[in-house]
């Protein structure tokens, strides 16, 4: 398997990352020998970072990475598939509820497929959030044309390179599927688990997700409709 570099978005999850990077670093060495593992902390402002370079001092797979100022999610994952090395991505969520040993029955779908998105089907969230999700997620795939159950599902495996050509603007990080079809992708979607949140709170009310996720989606339809495909016919040499 190629090089695989894990790209964790982090904000003010102290009590969550010593157990995060046990399962991640269980499930590793069975995907591929070959990792690195990005904790990108959003200025946090518990004590993360400093648990985030304890943990790279103890294990050189870890990589921390710190943004100057808290940017977001979106951002975040920006700066970690930049400074990724690996021909492979694989990206989850910080809170636990992602459950890192999906990886192994994800990973049997890469190859034939340039991106793996997980599925949250039973999903561990109060029944506002499932509700709000539905709701979005039917909006976003009636005004983007798309067929994706859940964008919002954190837990991928994609294509670095052609992942590394998307620009990601603030709140597109939800919507990576779809940019990463406008990039010719092939795209399959995989059923994951998804556990309830012990530690911390969410960063994100439904109002706030469902305002920001309005403007993204009319966004994202935009640039679907002025893409351009370019095809070369004849080069000059």
């Amino acid at each position: 398997m190629s090089k695989i570099s894990y790209v964790v978005p982090i904000y003010n999850e102290e009590e969550n990352i010593p157990k995060l990077v046990q399962e991640i670093l269980a499930v590793a060495p069975d995907i591929s020998d070959d990792y690195e593992i990005f904790l990108v902390d959003d200025c946090s402002t518990d004590k993360g970072l400093e648990l985030i370079r304890n943990l790279a001092e103890q294990n050189q797979k870890i990589r921390p990475l710190a943004l100057a100022r808290n940017s977001g999610q979106s951002a975040a994952l920006s700066a970690g598939f930049q400074a990724a090395t690996g021909e492979v991505i694989i990206t989850m969520d910080a809170d636990l509820q992602n459950d890192p040993a999906d990886l192994r029955q994800m990973i049997n779908h890469y190859g034939d497929y340039d991106m793996v998105n997980g599925w949250r089907f039973d999903r561990q969230d109060t029944l506002s959030k499932k509700i709000a999700s539905k709701i979005g997620n039917g909006f976003r795939n009636w005004i983007t044309k798309e067929t994706i159950h859940d964008t919002g599902c954190s837990l991928k495996i994609m294509n670095a390179a052609i992942l590394k050509r998307i620009h990601i603007y603030k709140g597109l990080h939800r919507f990576l599927p779809t940019l990463m079809r406008m990039e010719g992708a092939r795209i399959i979607e995989v059923k994951v688990n998804h556990r309830q949140r012990q530690f911390g709170e969410s960063k994100y009310t439904n109002w706030r997700r469902g305002v920001e996720g309005f403007y993204d989606v009319i966004a994202v339809r935009w640039m679907q409709q002025r893409y351009l495909k370019i095809e070369v016919k004849e080069e000059q040499l």
